[in-house]
């Protein structure tokens, strides 16, 4: 299938704001501390770009490994690497393990792979079934991406990102998972 969007494309960025907005017609998310990714399955070619549109296919095998049996053909997702740290039940987002693993040495790229694996947590849908959804309005995308995330096998890499319409809830996400990993809401 050819995809329905030119790739690479530029991904929607988050803004600073002095405090999180308490009117109505919010959709709150989590800021993952990863790289952001856009993810693309096209035919047999699975692509990670990052958010200033270098490839990082080759750095990450262990998340192109766990899309080529999970994701389907014609499909763009928006996207956050990351890498845990830390114990089980204390775990946290690692932006300095994510960072090592941008490497030119193969060796090094296989080694770290398997010894800081990373994982993708995804936040929209870009395009589905050759059709380019980046048009419709973020809650329709995001209606889409969780249905297209509950016809999936559930994978220990690949995640669906938390949102909420309560900015209570993302005042506790902002001041509960700060040192573990999110940057902001």
């Amino acid at each position: 299938m050819t995809l329905p969007l030119t790739l690479p494309i530029d991904p929607m960025l988050a803004k600073s704001v002095e405090q999180i907005p308490t009117a109505a017609g919010y959709a709150f998310e989590p800021k993952w501390d990863g790289f952001r990714c856009i993810i693309s399955r096209d035919g047999d070619q699975i692509t990670l770009g990052s958010r200033g549109k270098k490839p990082l296919t080759d750095y990450f095998p262990e998340v192109v490994a766990a899309l080529a049996d999970w994701l389907p053909d014609g499909v763009v997702l928006d996207a956050e690497l990351v890498v845990r740290a830390g114990e089980p039940g204390a775990e946290h987002l690692s932006w300095d393990a994510l960072s090592q693993r941008i490497h030119p040495a193969a060796s090094r790229i296989a080694r770290l792979s398997a010894e800081t694996p990373a994982e993708a947590v995804c936040f929209d849908l870009l395009a589905t079934d050759g059709e380019d959804l980046t048009a419709l309005p973020w809650d329709d995308r995001r209606a889409r991406l969780e249905a297209f995330f509950a016809s999936r096998p559930d994978s220990p890499v690949i995640h669906l990102s938390r949102v909420s319409l309560a900015a209570e809830q993302a005042a506790e996400w902002f001041e509960s998972f700060e040192g573990a990993g999110l940057d902001g809401v």
